[in-house]
């Protein structure tokens, strides 16, 4: 199937347009489109780097979407409650959450789909059950839907701000405030389309709440409640005053020296509305080892 837009930037390149017209496409992913001679200017295929004009007609072509087979696979969950209707677990860090280009097997989805006789459809075959969403190397609390019913009732909670989220992190720094909040919309980074940046167009509102918990002189123990959930929001939003988290290669050169693969952030609590019994309720996922250490190194 084939689409079609007008160019609007003089002098932008033709891989970059197209990824400003569809931002979930990867700079990488966009160029081959091209090389493939999926996408035309003006009814000519052009290279890559082609410089626009202004005005042009550019035609895309995206190939039909890949028949996948997920699979259940045994793979071992810390369940902290299920019922009929939710399940609710603390993802390990490391751990993809859901199926992607590349990434069939060893995800969360994978494991839920072993574990529970049914999840939610809405989201896809890709992704059952998921109602939001944790980096693959932040740990913590997470909940998932086995029925649509609740699917949409959880969903709604998180999108109308009623579903409240805390997080641990460790960060590189000796943050001064003892609270603040950071607020910046959050979209593509204009030249690195694998990292989130603070952006002034096409970027979704984005609120994040810190806490100081201790300062260790460089570097910091916080608290953060998120008031939306964008895609990397306390990396994007603590690199942005300065203060990125430990381990975060995405978004800092900083050197980590503790012992911890991937950031030092921990989805800690997760409050919700039951969407069946509309009963309040809070969970709990234990601060995993690696930051109990890095926690223990910075007490000596």
């Amino acid at each position: 199937m084939s689409s079609s837009f007008t160019a609007d930037c003089t002098g932008e390149r033709l891989d970059r347009a197209l990824v400003r017209q569809l931002p979930d496409l990867s700079r990488s992913y966009a160029q081959r489109l091209i090389e493939d001679g999926r996408v035309t200017v003006d009814g000519t295929v052009r290279k890559a780097n082609y410089k626009l004009r202004g005005g042009e007609e550019i035609i895309y072509t995206l190939p039909p979407a890949e028949e996948v087979e997920i699979c259940a696979e045994d793979i071992p969950l810390d369940v902290l409650y299920e019922d009929a209707d939710i399940i609710i677990v603390n993802k390990a860090r490391g751990m993809v959450v859901h199926p992607a280009a590349g990434i069939y097997t060893g995800t969360l989805v994978n494991a839920l789909l072993w574990h529970c006789q049914d999840l939610s459809g809405i989201n896809g075959a890709l992704r059952p059950g998921i109602v939001h969403r944790l980096d693959k190397d932040t740990s913590g609390v997470m909940v998932a839907a086995k029925n649509d019913m609740a699917h949409h009732f959880l969903a709604r909670q998180i999108r109308d701000k009623e579903a409240q989220r805390t997080y641990r992190a460790v960060v590189h720094g000796n943050i001064v405030p003892r609270a603040g909040v950071i607020t910046g919309d959050i979209g593509r980074h204009p030249t690195d389309r694998k990292k989130m940046a603070i952006v002034r167009e096409n970027g979704k509102p984005a609120t994040t709440h810190f806490e100081v918990l201790e300062r260790f002189g460089d570097y910091t123990y916080v608290s953060c409640r998120l008031e939306t959930g964008r895609t990397h929001q306390i990396r994007v939003h603590m690199t942005s005053i300065g203060h990125p988290l430990v381990g975060d290669t995405k978004y800092t050169a900083k050197k980590n020296p503790f012992a911890i693969s991937g950031q030092a952030l921990h989805s800690l609590t997760l409050r919700l509305t039951h969407p069946r019994t509309r009963a309040e309720m809070e969970f709990t996922a234990p601060l995993p080892a690696d930051m109990e250490e890095i926690l223990r190194v910075l007490h000596q």
